[in-house]
C-alpha cells in the first residue's frame, strides 16, 4: 500500500479544542484577563482580544460555563439567534466569540441593545480591540470603542513549553524531550502555529506509520512551510506524498 493510500484510508476524524478549566494553563500573558473576568464591568461590557490560539475564545468559554451565559458566534449572528435572547433571563449573561467578524453591523447593534435594555452582561471576544474594527455605523463604532478591551498577551517561553506538552498528550503523541526543544526553536512563536503543527504531525505520522522523531518532523514541517529548513536535518526521503494530508485545526 502506497502513502496516498493509507492517506485516502485516513478517515478525517476532527479534533474539537476543550474549553475545560482544567485545560486551561494560567500564565503572565494572561493574568490580566483572568483577573478582569472576577471584577465588575463598567456598562456590564468587557471584550478580550488577542491572536488566534492566544486563549480568548477558550476564556469566554470558561467564564460563559460559570456564569450560565448565553453563547454566539459572530459569523453566525442573526435575526434568529437575536429572538433566542428572550430567553435569558433579566440581568443575565451573554457570550460573543469572534466578535470582530460580525455578518451584519445592524445584528451587532440590535445585540449591544438588548444587553443594555436587558441588563445583560456580555463578553466579546476578538483578534483586536473593539476600537479597531472596521464598523461603519457610527451608533455602533462608538459604543465598541466605550468598552473596555483586555489584551491577551504574547506567550512566554514557558506557556508554549507547556502547551505543547498538552497539546501532544490531548493527543497521546509520544514525542521526545529534545524534539519537543527542536520544535519551540524552530516554530513561529504562536499557539495557533504549535496547535496546527502538532495536528500535521498526528496526521502525517499515523498515516505512514512513523514515530514523530526530529527528523520527521523536520520534514513535515518544512515541507508545509511551518519552518525554515536545517541542511543537516531534513532529508525528504520515506516520506513523500504523506507530507500533505489536507486540513488544519
Amino acid at each position: 500500500m502506497t502513502n496516498a493510500d493509507r492517506l485516502q484510508l485516513l478517515l478525517p476524524f476532527p479534533h474539537a479544542p476543550g474549553y475545560d478549566l482544567r485545560d486551561f494553563l494560567p500564565a503572565t500573558s494572561n493574568q490580566g484577563a483572568l483577573a478582569w473576568l472576577d471584577t465588575g464591568w463598567p456598562d456590564r461590557r468587557l471584550a478580550l482580544w488577542g491572536p488566534p490560539g492566544c486563549g480568548k475564545s477558550h476564556l469566554l468559554h470558561i467564564w460563559a460555563g460559570r456564569t450560565g451565559a448565553h453563547l454566539l458566534a459572530g459569523q453566525t449572528l442573526s435575526d434568529q439567534a437575536l429572538r433566542n435572547l428572550n430567553s435569558v433571563a433579566e440581568n443575565g449573561s451573554l457570550a460573543l466569540d469572534d466578535a470582530d467578524i460580525i455578518v451584519s453591523e445592524p445584528l451587532m447593534l440590535h445585540l449591544l441593545n438588548i444587553a443594555r435594555d436587558r441588563g445583560l452582561q456580555i463578553l466579546l471576544a476578538g483578534r483586536t480591540p473593539p476600537s479597531r474594527w472596521p464598523i461603519r455605523l457610527p451608533d455602533l463604532s462608538s459604543r465598541l470603542r466605550a468598552l473596555t478591551a483586555v489584551e491577551i498577551q504574547p506567550p512566554s517561553d514557558d506557556l508554549l513549553a507547556a502547551l505543547l506538552m498538552h497539546l501532544l498528550a490531548d493527543r497521546q503523541l509520544t514525542v521526545a524531550q529534545p524534539v519537543q526543544d527542536w520544535l519551540l526553536t524552530h516554530l513561529p512563536r504562536s499557539p495557533a502555529v504549535l496547535r496546527q503543527a502538532v495536528a500535521r504531525l498526528d496526521r502525517t505520522s499515523l498515516a505512514v506509520g512513523k514515530p514523530i522523531t526530529r527528523s520527521f518532523a523536520a520534514s513535515v514541517l518544512t515541507d508545509d512551510g511551518f519552518v525554515v529548513a536545517d541542511d543537516d536535518e531534513v532529508s525528504m526521503s520515506g516520506i513523500g506524498s504523506a507530507t500533505q494530508p489536507p486540513g488544519f485545526l
